[in-house]
């Protein structure tokens, strides 16, 4: 699961093998061998390469099937900064793009 991961987010990012081994400190070749599950990175190495192809840990160990990039997790992040007035306002605007997204793609 992590080696495919790896494979399908960095060529979604359309980085060579080599290009994320220059990214997490490593060679191209050892990130082939981590994608093709022939060596386990170590948990440091899976963190370079979250944070190289800007997603999750759980993304990429597939403790989830949602793809979560870090401009994604920022923004979670200063919403749960907020005080809790203004995050029901800003959970109330997404509710609201989110229902009319839904039935825009239902009528197509």
């Amino acid at each position: 699961m992590l080696g495919k991961n790896i494979t399908e987010v960095r060529k979604s990012k359309k980085l060579s093998q080599a290009a994320l081994g220059k990214l997490i400190g490593t060679s191209g070749d050892v990130v082939g061998r981590y994608e093709r599950g022939s060596i386990s990175p170590s948990i440091e190495a899976v963190t370079k390469i979250a944070e190289a192809l800007g997603v999750s840990i759980d993304y990429l160990v597939g403790n989830t099937t949602v793809e979560i990039d870090t401009k994604m997790l920022d923004r979670m992040k200063k919403i749960g900064e907020m005080p809790s007035e203004e995050q029901v306002i800003v959970y109330r605007v997404i509710d609201s793009l989110l229902r009319e997204y839904n039935t825009r793609k239902s009528y197509e």
